[in-house]
């Protein structure tokens, strides 16, 4: 799959639910890269065992290479990465989720994917620390790109099963002096289009030590100052990704809008 050959759909405003998506060539469903970026999965069977592995944490009953499947685009030509890894089944969040060989601290994110079922269920870790999340029928502070228990969810910029949304994120790592967290992970966030998260501080990990690094320091809370790789959760869902890149920038003051 070649995200050229994606409809850029950002670059239109339209109404939406009452309002206005950002016109904009590098936000929405079929953005291209920023330049400097580096797009990391693709559809491909290739880039996906090059760039990406599993996260060996606690809960971890896979093995490599990757299970996750290269399948048919169901919306457009090319191919996607499916979700479903059988050793996640039943909802098994930390059995088979991958995580990039990289590490990274601030960054620039642009992540699209589909849930192609009702109550379809994944996420985005910051980090491998902080849940954006993907669950498809869940409007709670638990639900659909929400900040996972901490923001709303803003369910109303879903675009719907069987269809291609995007993430867009800015987002600053946590801040440490002599070891001890003096300022908060900041994120902002577009959700198709529409700017649904602004400096949103983030303040612990969410689900235990099965869900990501420090999870299981001091109930989530216990944060090291580390950079880690980007993550994908897999739960025994089909949820697709493609179009993933990433920007590595040097966010010095507290403030990640843009």
């Amino acid at each position: 799959m070649k995200t050229t050959s994606f409809l850029t759909i950002a670059a239109l405003a339209t109404l939406a639910n009452g309002c206005v998506t950002v016109p904009h060539s590098h936000i929405g469903v079929g953005a291209k890269p920023e330049k400097g970026a580096e797009l990391i999965l693709d559809g491909s069977r290739g880039m996906l065992d090059a760039k990406w592995t599993y996260w060996q944490g606690p809960r971890f009953a896979s093995s490599l290479p990757i299970k996750w499947k290269v399948v048919a685009d169901p919306v457009d030509h090319g191919t996607a990465i499916q979700t479903d890894d059988p050793a996640a089944a039943g909802g098994k969040y930390g059995a088979a989720d991958i995580v990039t060989k990289k590490a990274y601290r601030d960054f620039r994110l642009h992540v699209e994917f589909n849930i192609m079922n009702p109550k379809g269920n994944s996420g985005v870790y910051l980090q491998n620390r902080y849940e954006i999340q993907i669950q498809e029928g869940d409007k709670t502070k638990h639900g659909l790109g929400a900040v996972i228990n901490e923001s709303e969810s803003p369910y109303y910029a879903f675009n719907g099963l069987g269809k291609w949304n995007a993430y867009d994120i800015h987002f600053r790592a946590a801040r440490f002096e002599n070891g001890q967290r003096t300022e908060k992970a900041l994120v902002t966030m577009f959700f198709n289009g529409q700017k649904v998260h602004t400096n949103f501080p983030i303040s612990q990990v969410w689900g235990g030590a099965d869900s990501g690094v420090d999870g299981g320091r001091d109930g989530g809370k216990g944060i090291t100052d580390t950079p880690q790789g980007l993550k994908l959760q897999a739960e025994g869902h089909d949820v697709r990704y493609r179009n993933v890149w990433i920007k590595e920038v040097d966010v010095k003051q507290p403030n990640t809008d843009f």
